[in-house]
């Protein structure tokens, strides 16, 4: 991809909105999107101002547990930085308003 991407078009609230991920492609969309119902849950993340992240993360029991973490964007790819330290790198396939498309 290699094109510049507006961190601050990152910043908000993102849903997995899994119905629409293509191939090697996961889409996310905004917290006020009309997601279709579900019985499970849906991993989110919330990229915020400074660097803050939250993340939520299903579990076996079908309930979102939620974890605290840092985030940051290098290039095309957005870090994310967990508690215990570890990391995990996406690449950003595109980042509309309304539509984050990250590389699996």
């Amino acid at each position: 991809m290699n094109k510049k991407i507006n961190k601050e078009a990152l910043q908000g609230e993102w849903i997995h909105s899994y119905e629409e991920d293509d191939g090697d492609e996961a889409v996310f969309r905004p917290s006020s999107y009309d997601f279709p119902l579900t019985r499970r849950p849906r991993e989110s993340f919330e990229l915020k101002a400074g660097g803050k992240l939250v993340k939520g993360e299903a579990t076996a029991s079908d309930s979102v547990r939620e974890a605290q973490g840092k985030w940051e964007l290098e290039d095309d790819k957005v870090i994310f930085h967990n508690e215990s330290g570890l990391n995990q790198t996406k690449q950003i396939a595109s980042c509309e308003e309304d539509k984050l498309v990250l590389k699996k």
